[in-house]
């Protein structure tokens, strides 16, 4: 096969920043992707309609010209979060709904929840009107080893909340672990996950074995080769609660190689290609098209694309650097070999 055509695809789970930097990463994602749902944490973070339909009218600003790109808005759950908040996300066709971080979890999480439990009344707000939750599923407690934070999480927080809620509409963002893939598979239709390029490409040797490798450094972190071979087989078995999200978080090289470098990798630029590098490498091209372009749409209840895009067997390798108003940053999979690439 030397040609690869997929509806047009969308991400699930992107971060673009903000002001001189959505210059890089709104085109980077809109080249490729139809629609996208945006990270909202932002400082301050975008906690209201208001702020998001503001934050949208900056990405539009720097979407090109010939592009159709949807930028789909998150808002960010805190301890303030209403009702009447959750009321108008639903009235509002650019509000997809709210991601939850724990307060602490990772960047820029500082205004996250911190008592979950405190928030039933907004949770059955949400599962009344089919608002979907987002969650970014680890516990914070210093105690908790940090391999251990996502599996704590579902099992203390997770299961009760849906246990409370059986009707919420959730999404258990950017996966790492086996235990996630049988939390979702148990679930019932009203619960999905998304899985980036990172954590399907490679495991936490590709972090720690021959160095520090700060741009493969993510949360939730790499996990064991175990773990990746779960999500890897839950990628490509054609179940519709799994589908591409890419979490690509653009960084400074500064920030990320540092003392306390930041979490985060930035793989818009080479987004589509490594999920076809990772799904020809399991001998799954044909699952493709669903992971990438149909069951994200199926289940937030959009229309699937019905444009394509075209995939060319070509190898090429990924730049070293990408120039920014904010300086240089380091792609993920920077310098290495890709075997298809983007045509249009």
């Amino acid at each position: 096969m030397q040609e690869l055509t997929l509806p047009r695809p969308d991400d699930w789970h992107l971060h673009l920043r903000d002001e001189e930097l959505l210059a890089t990463t709104v085109p980077a994602t809109a080249k490729v992707f139809g629609r996208a749902v945006i990270m909202p944490n932002l400082v301050p973070p975008v906690t209201t309609v208001e702020q998001a339909l503001d934050y949208r009218q900056r990405i539009l600003a720097q979407r090109p010209a010939d592009s159709a790109f949807r930028p789909l808005m998150a808002l960010y759950l805190t301890q303030q979060t209403s009702v009447d908040t959750v009321r108008a996300a639903a009235e509002n066709a650019e509000v997809i709904g709210f991601k939850l971080y724990p307060s602490g979890a990772t960047t820029n999480s500082a205004a996250g929840v911190t008592d979950i439990e405190a928030l039933d009344e907004v949770f059955a707000a949400m599962a009344e009107l089919q608002v979907p939750l987002l969650v970014h599923g680890e516990v914070t407690a210093a105690e908790i080893d940090i391999f251990d934070r996502e599996k704590v999480f579902i099992d203390t927080k997770l299961r009760p909340l849906l246990a409370r809620h059986p009707k919420l509409k959730l999404v258990l963002e950017h996966i790492t672990t086996g235990d996630a893939v049988d939390f979702v598979l148990e679930q019932g239709s009203n619960v999905a996950a998304t899985i980036t390029p990172q954590h399907l490409l490679m495991n936490r040797n590709d972090l720690l074995v021959g160095g520090i490798r700060p741009h493969n450094y993510c949360l939730p972190i790499l996990k064991r080769r175990e773990h990746q071979e779960a999500l890897q087989r839950a990628a490509v078995s054609g179940s519709p609660k799994f589908f591409l999200g890419t979490d690509s978080a653009p960084h400074g090289q500064s920030k990320k190689e540092a003392a306390c470098g930041c979490a985060g990798c930035y793989s818009a630029p080479a987004a589509i290609e490594l999920y076809a590098e990772f799904f020809e490498r399991m001998n799954a091209l044909d699952k493709l098209a669903d992971f990438a372009s149909h069951f994200g749409a199926d289940f937030y209840g959009y229309e699937r694309a019905k444009e394509q895009i075209k995939l060319v067997r070509s190898e090429w390798t990924v730049p070293a650097t990408v120039d920014t108003a904010i300086g240089p940053m380091v792609p993920y999979w920077a310098n290495e070999a890709l075997q298809w690439r983007f045509e249009g």
